[in-house]
């Protein structure tokens, strides 16, 4: 694996980039071989102050359409839009909806009343899907159906296709288009940006601690309820990684990347982790000519977005899209 604080030459990035892309994959499992179209159908519709929200559902897969929530501001040309990852709650897209769960987490209605164009998607395992008897989050129906892949590395495929639907809604720039969630919103954020180089800004709340710093790497591979990479189970338990978010994030350069983080998050400890990934990443970030596309801003007001974290957010997307 590159180490990126030794990273001084721009030349030997392509090679080291396409490194890290194979690695990150041997743990997320294989994507999808072939793509599917979307169909995209609206099931309903609501007129709002300013905007539309539309119930839609498309095809991630032969078999499977995910149901999403499509903010569309009216009378606006070549607008931006940004794709709005949900955290680890039941309820899945509902929330950042806006019409459930933590007002602060509305951000595809909050994103629309400013004039983008936003989609909330359900992720596997929240909101419509739900596996027939079983909690959200549980992964177990997806483990038996998938025995070689990952719930982030579906989750990332699945993403990659609601950016597809973004492209094709009426009056997109779809050469603007971002990403922004918290927690599990998050983490899938920033995997997005690293994966698709549509991605042209993101932010990612709260999202990781580094493998290396997690005083309970097991989170990431637990056996029941919500297994996230169960693929790392034999680095977590050798105490070595094969990459760590600090690769995610050079990944994701030069694409602008805000990491907001909390440094006594209790669900996710030692936030200062995070500065330290941040550094690393940073140096391809500087050999890319992106000196100022990757910050961080921190708080001390545990695992949650706050009023100040959805400004610092405003201004990073209002700033690169």
């Amino acid at each position: 694996m590159m180490d990126l604080s030794r990273a001084r030459n721009l030349a030997e990035w392509p090679a080291g980039r396409s490194a890290i892309e194979k690695t990150v994959l041997s743990t997320l499992g294989p994507m999808p071989k072939s793509r599917v179209e979307l169909q995209t159908k609206t099931a309903d519709e609501v007129q709002c102050a300013g905007y539309v929200r539309r119930r839609v559902n498309y095809f991630v897969d032969e078999c499977e359409r995910v149901s999403a929530w499509l903010f569309v501001p009216e009378e606006k040309e070549e607008i931006p839009a940004i794709l709005c990852c949900h955290q680890k709650v039941p309820q899945g897209k509902d929330e950042p909806a806006g019409l459930e769960g933590e007002p602060v987490l509305a951000l595809a209605q909050h994103y629309a009343e400013l004039g983008y164009v936003t989609l909330a998607p359900d992720c596997i395992t929240a909101g419509d899907r739900v596996s027939s008897g079983l909690d959200p989050f549980d992964t177990k129906q997806f483990y038996h159906d998938n025995p070689k892949k990952s719930a982030l590395g579906k989750m990332l495929s699945d993403h990659i296709y609601a950016i597809d639907m973004l492209s094709e809604v009426k009056h997109v720039d779809s050469a603007r288009i971002g990403v922004i969630g918290h927690g599990l919103g998050g983490r899938n954020a920033l995997l997005l940006a690293a994966f698709d180089e549509r991605v042209q800004v993101c932010v990612a709340s709260c999202g990781f601690t580094r493998f290396a710093a997690d005083t309970d790497p097991s989170r990431w591979v637990e056996d029941n309820g919500f297994a996230q990479m169960p693929l790392l189970r034999d680095a977590v338990k050798k105490g070595k990684f094969p990459f760590d978010w600090e690769h995610i994030l050079a990944m994701a350069a030069p694409s602008p990347t805000l990491l907001i983080t909390a440094l006594n998050d209790e669900l996710l400890p030692d936030g200062k982790s995070c500065q330290k990934a941040l550094k690393l990443a940073n140096n391809i970030y500087n050999l890319l000519g992106a000196q100022d596309a990757l910050d961080i801003q921190t708080h001390n007001d545990g695992h949650r977005m706050t009023a100040d974290s959805l400004q610092w957010a405003d201004e990073w997307l209002e700033r690169w899209i």
